[in-house]
């Protein structure tokens, strides 16, 4: 919502500065987003005249300039434009000023040549319109050295509010104006709006076939009218704000959409056929609206229609036939209420936004639609002339009224502040409710404008936003003497440590879409019914995702169509697979491309390292020491070996990380071919993904506290063996046999040697493991080191059917 300063003042008399006016409207829940001043902005800019103009010695298109600009000897300046010539007035900004349509600093330049000191401006270049073809042009009786700004008047800051979408009282200038009232910021001006008498019969009758759709309509012809161009205060106001002056009917309509929060619509009566029917649309029929778009209709759709067929969308946006003109003599001036749901319904429905269906889907006031009619009228006279009929108005012109029971207490239970009653009725009765009663509970009627407010609760939120939320006192929760409860549960732990896991490995979060193509959730493993949208906001987002991956191998992808190819990214979010709701996970997936390896990034003089499946299988293991998965109890399962094998995978470059065969906890490796063309995407790439919920939970442990660092005093011991093993054995198998003889004792088990070829026989191979033993409570003597590797070997020999290598 945009509205200048002093369209502000028109409402309300104040003489607060800006700056507290904005903090005001922030405090009482009317975000100030930004504000505009062209002033300040352009304050180096003034008015200045062109002496004389010669061809640049060094360029056809350039003249060398010399500008009076007021204060004192002419300035040179290298102008480009072709209508720089001797005795032009235009605007000068000096060396220092900043160009707001180029994003520059001005400064003492030499072009072909030739010093320029400062430069003659477009109003392309001072961001006042998009004309960009050459300077401005002022009157020849500008006053040459002063401030362009003050003179073209430009001191009126446009302010610009962020409403949330219950306040639709404020959606108007005056209904803004009014909260900044009963927030001491001034007087509310509210002149009163005095009904129109008709002086000939309105020809024009009207029939509400679909009263659900439409609670009221009133309506009113204006004959003999002057449609041409708007008064210049009220070109102003619009142009301010970004709208287009297009004539004065359709000019007043847009003021009193922005000054009063009353959408209403003209007609031209003489393209009118006959009398008008609010009803809903029919199979077949279409409309072109005033924004040059034809629009398919159906029985979901409010329209307004004569007996030659539909002339407008209702609340939305009138049609193309009976839209006025500067030929327009009579008019048709409809105010009219309609179902908010609906509205917004068929907006969303045909893609149309206008300020109307901006202002009807949040409701407007209902006691103002008559009176919006004799004001819009009231404008229509005094600016197009003519002779107005009298009203004609169907349905209801108020609203349902609202009485609530409010004791005073309740600011005090709900905001912790007390506010004496004199307060709690000076403010709601500036915001327009009346009270009745002196406690301790009084009757509040709520005004019709804010058909936000229902209950006790909305009355202290409006009180306690104009006394000042500041004013609430803080006041901390007791804790009470039992120990604090965890506030996360396990599944949003193992979350955060899983982002922050993939973060220190120097991969960057994502966030995608939770829906994808149907074809790509048939690849990951989804696609079933159950999964697919029934109202997609697009065909390629047909599906809920059954994994992470397609959303960041086109992101991926996204990024290499732009030259970032080397990149390494993250996401943890919702995967969906099943058929049944409860079949959502929480996975954790990652992606490499090219050179954005765990072990360097990037191209680089000491050489390079393209990401690969371990990589990726670093990633998931990362994930999983993080999240508390039982490290020891892992096994790294070939994808060729699985009995679960993803078909976006590698088949011979990538595994399975599992817990037994029934617990995969996820994938690693390089995505298949087939896949990546699937998605158009250029390879190769590797991924990961983890479902975090299959993780087990930690077994309950004694209550007893264990130290947080746990050193020995005593020397640790290392050992190595080496053994010839089949071929088939997986290195896992070893680690775990030795691992198995004292989990106390040994404390790290590693395999850092393996080993095929001559001296081997065919179809085995040589692994070989470091073991370290941490004794705890004494130094560990020759013989029970030597037993304990006795164990190691024995138990690796039954375990693997291996040999001791010697």
């Amino acid at each position: 919502m945009k509205f200048t300063l002093s369209w502000l003042k028109e409402h309300l008399e104040t003489d607060e500065p800006l700056e507290k006016l904005a903090d005001k409207l922030t405090m009482i829940g009317l975000e100030v987003e930004n504000i505009e001043d062209k002033a300040k902005a352009l304050k180096s800019f003034s008015i200045a005249k062109v002496i004389s103009a010669e061809k640049h010695p060094n360029a056809d298109k350039l003249r060398v300039c010399m500008v009076d600009t007021g204060a004192g000897a002419p300035v040179q300046v290298v102008c480009g434009a072709p209508n720089a010539r001797a005795g032009l007035v235009s605007v000068f900004s000096p060396p220092g000023s900043y160009i707001p349509g180029k994003n520059i600093t001005l400064g003492v330049g030499t072009i072909r040549g030739v010093e320029s000191r400062g430069m003659l401006c477009s109003a392309a270049e001072l961001q006042l319109s998009e004309d960009h073809d050459g300077i401005i042009e002022l009157p020849a009786d500008a006053p040459v050295g002063a401030s362009y700004a003050e003179w073209a008047g430009l001191g009126d800051p446009v302010i610009e509010i962020n409403l949330t979408p219950n306040r639709q009282d404020c959606t108007g200038v005056h209904g803004i104006a009014r909260d900044l009232a009963a927030a001491g910021m001034g007087t509310l001006k509210t002149p009163p709006i005095r009904p129109v008498k008709g002086e000939i019969p309105c020809p024009v009758k009207v029939k509400v076939e679909a009263p659900d759709l439409c609670p009221g309509f009133a309506l009113r012809l204006v004959r003999g009218v002057r449609n041409g161009p708007s008064p210049e205060w009220l070109q102003k106001h619009l142009a301010a704000i970004g709208l287009r002056p297009i004539n004065a009917l359709v000019d007043i309509t847009n003021f009193l959409t922005f000054d009063r929060a009353r959408p209403l619509h003209v007609f031209d009566a003489a393209k009118v056929k006959g009398d008008l029917v609010v009803r809903r649309g029919r199979e077949g029929e279409s409309l072109l609206a005033l924004d040059g778009r034809t629009y398919e209709l159906d029985p979901a759709i409010c329209v307004i229609a004569d007996d030659a067929g539909v002339e407008s969308l209702a609340g939305i946006m009138g049609g193309e036939a009976s839209g006025c003109s500067e030929a327009t003599t009579d008019v048709l001036i409809e105010s009219a209420l309609w179902n908010e749901f609906n509205i917004a319904h068929t907006g969303r429905r045909l893609g149309v936004n206008s300020d109307a269906r901006y202002r009807f889907e949040r409701g407007v006031d209902p006691a103002f639609m008559v009176p919006g009619l004799d004001l819009a009228t009231k404008l229509v006279l005094e600016l197009c002339g003519g002779t107005p009929s009298e009203a004609i108005v169907v349905g209801k012109q108020h609203g349902d009224d609202r009485v609530i029971d409010f004791p005073l207490t309740e600011v005090k239970r709900l905001a912790g502040i007390d506010v004496p009653l004199v307060e709690v009725r000076r403010i709601l009765g500036h915001l327009g409710f009346m009270l009745a009663g002196t406690g301790p509970v009084v009757k509040i009627a709520v005004p019709s404008w804010r058909s936000d407010v229902h209950g006790k609760a909305d009355l202290v939120e409006e009180i306690i936003r104009i006394v000042g939320v500041e004013r609430i006192p803080m006041t901390p929760f007791p804790r009470g003497d039992n120990p604090r409860k965890p506030v996360l549960t396990s599944l949003q732990q193992r979350t955060r440590r899983a982002k922050r896991a993939l973060a220190t490995r120097g991969m960057v979060e994502a966030v995608t879409w939770s829906f994808i193509a149907r074809n790509e959730a048939v690849l990951f493993g989804g696609g079933q019914p159950e999964l697919t949208l029934a109202n997609p906001i697009a065909a390629d987002l047909s599906d809920m995702r059954p994994s992470l991956l397609p959303g960041l191998i086109r992101a991926a992808q996204a990024n290499a169509d732009r030259g970032i190819a080397d990149l390494a990214l993250f996401e943890v979010g919702q995967v969906f697979r099943g058929d049944r709701p409860q079949d959502q996970f929480i996975a954790a997936s990652g992606l490499r491309r090219g050179l954005a390896s765990a072990r360097g990034v990037g191209r680089h003089w000491s050489g390079t390292a393209a990401a690969d499946a371990f990589d990726a299988k670093g990633d998931a293991l990362a994930v999983l020491a993080a999240t508390g998965a039982p490290m020891q109890g892992l096994q790294i399962v070939p994808l060729t070996e699985a009995k679960q094998a993803p078909a976006w995978l590698h088949p011979g470059r990538s595994g399975t990380i599992q817990i037994g065969p029934q617990n995969v906890l996820g994938y690693f490796g390089e995505l298949h071919p087939g896949a990546l063309e699937a998605l158009g995407a250029e390879g190769p790439l590797v991924g990961f993904e983890v479902i975090l919920d299959r993780i087990p939970e930690p077994k309950a442990r004694p209550t007893r506290t264990k130290p947080l660092l746990d050193l020995s005093a005593f020397q640790p011991v290392s050992r190595d063996f080496a053994f010839i093993v089949d071929r088939a054995v997986k290195a896992g198998d070893v680690v775990r046999a030795a691992q198995g003889v004292d989990k106390k004792l040994i404390t790290n088990v590693s395999v850092f040697d393996l080993y095929e070829g001559k001296g081997i026989e065919d179809g085995k191979k040589s692994i070989a493991i470091a073991v370290t033993l941490q004794p705890r409570d004494k130094t560990l003597t020759d013989q029970e080191i030597e037993a304990v590797a006795g164990k190691i070997v024995a138990e690796i020999v039954k375990k693997t059917g291996g040999v001791l290598r010697g």
